[in-house]
């Protein structure tokens, strides 16, 4: 790649000395959860230990403010100056997926438990068929999606009726739900996707991946779906009423024998940010394929891309890696 297609003087770097299990933005603050149970804030001289003796295993946005949870089976809300406060304990248990909305509304899993703790701090709770891996709000109505064991289930936690179930074989992992909310997409533990068309349950099969596609990202307007799992970008068009069936995704941010570990759609253009298994990053243009560099690592890189996430204007990406190895790219202009 030419030093003209990259972005790499544009990228501030550090390190955080621990896994990065996930990164967000709080009110315009990089923020990084880290696998030793620390908040890290910017580029880490100051810290907060969220959970003692624990390690966040997930984390999400919620109110302004960065929910954690951990393997103590406590769920913790960290504020942009630093305060921490205990939401839940779920003694015993891990606590599994997280998901957050903009009102500060929270959902998390321990084992088979749901739980949905809206703004006001009143909690629900269902008892899923299975353990819950995967969590994700509806962008419109207080509406959860849950992926588990043989399906996924879509739950008004409000509302006295049961969750409606959508089967499907297998052990589903992570939950996306399309902006529109027309569509709900898990990832599989069969290294595949699968899909369901929420108005008549009808099926959808993504299936030729490598590897588990553990990285799901929808473009600001809904059309596309970035994934990881392969040695490229796999992005699936649901543009029409059918979502992808019958028509070939697009393939892109390809490197020979090198799995991408994460993939963030920018917020306002038709741009991925792709990170890869031994730590590059780049950015991707989804109308012509053009690449921009954004981090190149030393061949024999084991460390890969954890976490990537964008500021709410797109003006930042933020990223962590396995090895502990963080930055923040800023877009000139």
């Amino acid at each position: 790649m030419q030093d003209t297609n990259s972005l790499t003087d544009k990228v501030t770097s550090f390190s955080l000395g621990a896994h990065v299990t996930a990164a967000a933005f709080l009110g315009g603050t990089p923020v990084f959860a880290l696998g030793d149970g620390q908040v890290a804030f910017g580029d880490g001289a100051r810290r907060i230990v969220a959970h003692q003796d624990a390690s966040i295993l997930c984390a999400t946005v919620a109110g302004g403010r960065l929910a954690t949870g951990g393997d103590d089976g406590r769920v913790v809300a960290v504020s942009a100056e630093g305060a921490c406060e205990t939401l839940a304990d779920e003694k015993g248990r891990w606590i599994d997926a997280l998901a957050g909305r903009d009102d500060g509304s929270l959902a998390w899993a321990a084992g088979k438990q749901v739980r949905a703790r809206d703004a006001k701090g009143e909690v629900k709770s269902w008892g899923a068929p299975s353990s819950v891996r995967g969590l994700c709000w509806a962008s419109k109505g207080y509406r959860l999606a849950i992926a588990h064991y043989n399906g996924a289930s879509l739950w008004f936690p409000n509302a006295a009726a049961a969750p409606e179930f959508l089967e499907w074989k297998g052990s589903h992992l992570d939950a996306t739900l399309s902006p529109d909310g027309r569509f709900l997409v898990t990832s599989m533990q069969e290294n595949m996707l699968h899909g369901w068309r929420i108005a008549d349950r009808k099926h959808m099969r993504m299936t030729g991946y490598p590897s588990k596609p553990r990285s799901l990202s929808w473009s600001h307007d809904g059309n596309w779906l970035a994934t990881s799992g392969a040695d490229a970008c796999i992005v699936w068009p649901f543009q029409s009423k059918d979502g992808p069936m019958g028509k070939p995704p697009r393939e892109c941010a390809v490197r020979a024998n090198v799995k991408i570990s994460q993939v963030a759609f920018h917020p306002k253009a038709l741009i991925v940010a792709v990170g890869y298994d031994d730590g590059w990053i780049m950015l991707v243009r989804l109308s012509d394929a053009s690449e921009l560099l954004v981090r190149r690592t030393p061949d024999g890189t084991k460390a890969a891309i954890t976490a990537l996430v964008w500021d709410a204007a797109g003006g930042r990406l933020a990223f962590g890696a396995d090895d502990g190895a963080a930055g923040v790219l800023t877009l000139p202009g």
